[in-house]
Protein backbone atom coordinates (compact mmCIF):
# COMPACT_ATOMS: atom_id res chain seq x y z
CA UNK A 1 0.00 0.00 0.00
CA UNK A 2 1.41 3.58 -1.13
CA UNK A 3 0.81 6.53 0.32
CA UNK A 4 0.78 9.48 -2.11
CA UNK A 5 1.61 13.02 -1.62
CA UNK A 6 1.24 15.67 -3.88
CA UNK A 7 4.33 18.02 -4.00
CA UNK A 8 3.76 21.54 -3.37
CA UNK A 9 0.64 24.33 -3.89
CA UNK A 10 1.41 23.75 -7.62
CA UNK A 11 0.78 19.89 -7.93
CA UNK A 12 -1.91 19.64 -5.72
CA UNK A 13 -3.51 22.23 -7.95
CA UNK A 14 -2.48 20.09 -10.66
CA UNK A 15 -3.90 17.43 -9.22
CA UNK A 16 -7.69 18.89 -8.75
CA UNK A 17 -7.68 19.82 -11.57
CA UNK A 18 -7.18 23.95 -11.23
CA UNK A 19 -6.43 26.60 -13.56
CA UNK A 20 -3.64 28.43 -13.46
CA UNK A 21 -5.51 31.13 -11.17
CA UNK A 22 -5.97 29.01 -8.66
CA UNK A 23 -2.10 28.36 -7.61
CA UNK A 24 -2.74 31.80 -5.95
CA UNK A 25 -5.02 30.38 -3.52
CA UNK A 26 -3.93 29.09 -0.39
CA UNK A 27 -3.84 25.51 0.06
CA UNK A 28 -6.45 25.88 2.54
CA UNK A 29 -8.64 27.35 -0.14
CA UNK A 30 -7.77 24.60 -2.55
CA UNK A 31 -8.72 21.29 -0.32
CA UNK A 32 -12.36 23.52 0.23
CA UNK A 33 -12.66 23.95 -3.43
CA UNK A 34 -11.52 19.74 -3.92
CA UNK A 35 -14.56 18.81 -0.87
CA UNK A 36 -16.94 20.77 -3.27
CA UNK A 37 -16.09 19.34 -6.03
CA UNK A 38 -17.18 15.54 -4.51
CA UNK A 39 -15.19 12.38 -5.05
CA UNK A 40 -12.98 12.86 -1.93
CA UNK A 41 -12.66 11.28 1.07
CA UNK A 42 -12.45 13.82 4.27
CA UNK A 43 -11.12 12.09 7.55
CA UNK A 44 -12.03 14.12 10.69
CA UNK A 45 -10.41 14.40 13.68
CA UNK A 46 -12.91 14.19 16.78
CA UNK A 47 -13.37 18.11 18.19
CA UNK A 48 -11.87 19.38 21.33
CA UNK A 49 -11.57 17.15 24.33
CA UNK A 50 -10.71 17.07 28.11
CA UNK A 51 -7.07 15.75 27.95
CA UNK A 52 -7.53 15.84 32.10
CA UNK A 53 -9.67 12.41 31.59
CA UNK A 54 -8.68 8.72 31.25
CA UNK A 55 -9.99 6.69 28.86
CA UNK A 56 -11.02 3.00 30.07
CA UNK A 57 -11.46 1.27 27.00
CA UNK A 58 -14.92 0.69 27.52
CA UNK A 59 -16.99 1.38 24.60
CA UNK A 60 -20.48 1.99 26.29
CA UNK A 61 -18.94 4.17 29.06
CA UNK A 62 -18.88 7.53 28.72
CA UNK A 63 -17.50 8.66 32.41
CA UNK A 64 -15.15 6.73 31.71
CA UNK A 65 -13.60 8.18 28.23
CA UNK A 66 -12.43 11.48 26.84
CA UNK A 67 -15.45 13.45 26.20
CA UNK A 68 -16.31 16.61 24.42
CA UNK A 69 -15.47 20.11 26.38
CA UNK A 70 -18.07 22.53 26.32
CA UNK A 71 -15.60 24.08 23.69
CA UNK A 72 -16.03 20.80 21.38
CA UNK A 73 -19.27 21.14 21.56
CA UNK A 74 -19.61 24.29 20.52
CA UNK A 75 -16.66 23.17 17.41
CA UNK A 76 -18.86 20.40 16.61
CA UNK A 77 -21.51 22.48 15.54
CA UNK A 78 -19.93 24.71 13.88
CA UNK A 79 -17.86 22.60 12.01
CA UNK A 80 -21.31 20.88 10.85
CA UNK A 81 -22.57 24.68 10.03
CA UNK A 82 -19.57 25.32 7.74
CA UNK A 83 -20.08 22.13 5.69
CA UNK A 84 -23.74 23.56 4.98
CA UNK A 85 -22.84 27.22 4.09
CA UNK A 86 -20.12 25.56 1.67
CA UNK A 87 -22.31 23.68 -0.09
CA UNK A 88 -19.72 20.23 0.50
CA UNK A 89 -21.99 17.34 -0.43
CA UNK A 90 -21.64 13.92 1.24
CA UNK A 91 -23.77 10.87 1.12
CA UNK A 92 -21.44 8.49 3.55
CA UNK A 93 -20.69 9.65 7.16
CA UNK A 94 -18.77 7.76 9.30
CA UNK A 95 -18.16 7.93 13.41
CA UNK A 96 -16.54 5.56 15.61
CA UNK A 97 -18.53 4.65 18.67
CA UNK A 98 -16.35 6.36 20.63
CA UNK A 99 -18.71 9.03 22.09
CA UNK A 100 -15.52 11.98 21.05
CA UNK A 101 -16.15 10.87 17.61
CA UNK A 102 -20.11 10.11 17.41
CA UNK A 103 -20.66 13.64 19.61
CA UNK A 104 -18.90 15.28 16.74
CA UNK A 105 -20.09 13.84 14.02
CA UNK A 106 -24.25 13.74 15.29
CA UNK A 107 -23.34 17.41 16.26
CA UNK A 108 -22.02 18.21 13.19
CA UNK A 109 -24.66 16.53 10.78
CA UNK A 110 -27.12 15.18 12.71
CA UNK A 111 -28.10 11.85 14.12
CA UNK A 112 -30.20 10.70 11.29
CA UNK A 113 -27.17 10.90 9.31
CA UNK A 114 -24.43 9.48 10.84
CA UNK A 115 -23.79 5.84 10.60
CA UNK A 116 -21.87 4.43 14.01
CA UNK A 117 -18.99 1.89 12.64
CA UNK A 118 -16.07 -0.18 14.41
CA UNK A 119 -14.49 0.02 11.11
CA UNK A 120 -12.74 3.54 12.46
CA UNK A 121 -13.21 2.48 16.28
CA UNK A 122 -10.08 4.53 18.25
CA UNK A 123 -7.44 1.73 18.80
CA UNK A 124 -7.76 1.65 22.43
CA UNK A 125 -10.98 0.47 22.21
CA UNK A 126 -10.75 -1.80 19.31
CA UNK A 127 -10.28 -5.23 21.12
CA UNK A 128 -10.91 -7.65 18.71
CA UNK A 129 -12.18 -5.40 15.56
CA UNK A 130 -8.48 -3.88 15.45
CA UNK A 131 -7.54 -5.69 12.72
CA UNK A 132 -11.44 -4.93 11.20
CA UNK A 133 -10.66 -1.59 12.06
CA UNK A 134 -6.42 -1.94 10.37
CA UNK A 135 -8.24 -3.30 7.11
CA UNK A 136 -11.29 -0.99 6.59
CA UNK A 137 -9.70 2.57 7.01
CA UNK A 138 -7.67 1.97 3.99
CA UNK A 139 -10.48 0.52 1.93
CA UNK A 140 -12.51 3.24 3.07
CA UNK A 141 -9.93 5.28 1.87
CA UNK A 142 -9.46 4.35 -1.51
CA UNK A 143 -13.26 3.80 -2.59
CA UNK A 144 -15.07 6.76 -3.68
CA UNK A 145 -18.64 7.50 -2.17
CA UNK A 146 -20.27 7.99 -5.50
CA UNK A 147 -20.00 10.41 -8.23
CA UNK A 148 -19.88 14.16 -7.11
CA UNK A 149 -19.95 13.16 -3.47
CA UNK A 150 -17.93 12.54 -0.33
CA UNK A 151 -17.04 10.76 2.08
CA UNK A 152 -16.97 11.45 6.01
CA UNK A 153 -15.03 9.90 8.25
CA UNK A 154 -14.97 11.07 11.90
CA UNK A 155 -12.49 8.97 14.21
CA UNK A 156 -9.23 9.46 16.00
CA UNK A 157 -5.82 10.31 14.77
CA UNK A 158 -4.11 7.14 15.93
CA UNK A 159 -5.88 4.79 13.31
CA UNK A 160 -5.25 6.80 10.83
CA UNK A 161 -1.51 6.80 11.11
CA UNK A 162 -1.31 3.24 11.48
CA UNK A 163 -3.96 2.54 8.64
CA UNK A 164 -1.60 4.76 6.33
CA UNK A 165 1.61 4.35 7.93
CA UNK A 166 2.14 8.12 8.32
CA UNK A 167 2.01 10.44 11.04
CA UNK A 168 -0.48 13.45 11.85
CA UNK A 169 1.04 15.09 14.84
CA UNK A 170 -0.91 17.72 16.73
CA UNK A 171 0.53 20.18 14.53
CA UNK A 172 -0.72 18.70 11.62
CA UNK A 173 -3.99 17.25 12.52
CA UNK A 174 -5.35 19.00 15.82
CA UNK A 175 -8.74 18.09 17.14
CA UNK A 176 -11.36 19.05 14.67
CA UNK A 177 -8.94 18.82 11.69
CA UNK A 178 -9.77 17.47 8.62
CA UNK A 179 -7.17 14.96 6.39
CA UNK A 180 -8.82 15.15 2.60
CA UNK A 181 -7.86 11.98 0.25
CA UNK A 182 -8.61 11.61 -3.85
CA UNK A 183 -9.26 7.85 -3.94
CA UNK A 184 -7.79 5.17 -6.34
CA UNK A 185 -7.54 1.74 -5.79
CA UNK A 186 -4.03 1.17 -5.24
CA UNK A 187 -3.24 3.96 -3.17
CA UNK A 188 -4.24 6.26 -0.57
CA UNK A 189 -3.70 10.01 -2.41
CA UNK A 190 -3.77 12.71 0.61
CA UNK A 191 -4.18 16.12 -0.92
CA UNK A 192 -3.77 18.11 2.27
CA UNK A 193 -5.10 18.69 5.97
CA UNK A 194 -6.95 21.74 7.12
CA UNK A 195 -7.69 22.94 10.92
CA UNK A 196 -11.43 23.22 12.39
CA UNK A 197 -10.71 26.81 12.69
CA UNK A 198 -9.27 27.87 9.03
CA UNK A 199 -12.30 25.64 7.89
CA UNK A 200 -14.81 27.92 9.51
CA UNK A 201 -13.05 30.79 8.84
CA UNK A 202 -13.45 29.68 4.80
CA UNK A 203 -17.27 29.53 5.50
CA UNK A 204 -17.41 32.61 7.17
CA UNK A 205 -15.71 34.70 3.93
CA UNK A 206 -18.76 33.24 1.79
CA UNK A 207 -21.40 34.40 4.11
Amino acid sequence: MRVLIPHLLVATALLLGASSSAVAQSKEEILVAAMQDGGKVIYMRHATTDQRQVDTGRLNDRAGQRNLTPAGIALAKEIGRAFRVLRIPANDILASPVFRARDTAELAFGADQVQVTLDIVADDYAGPALNRMLEAIPRLLRTSAGPGMNRIMVGHRTPLEMATKRRFPDDVLPEGAMAVFKPGEDTIQLLGTITAERFIHSADVRR
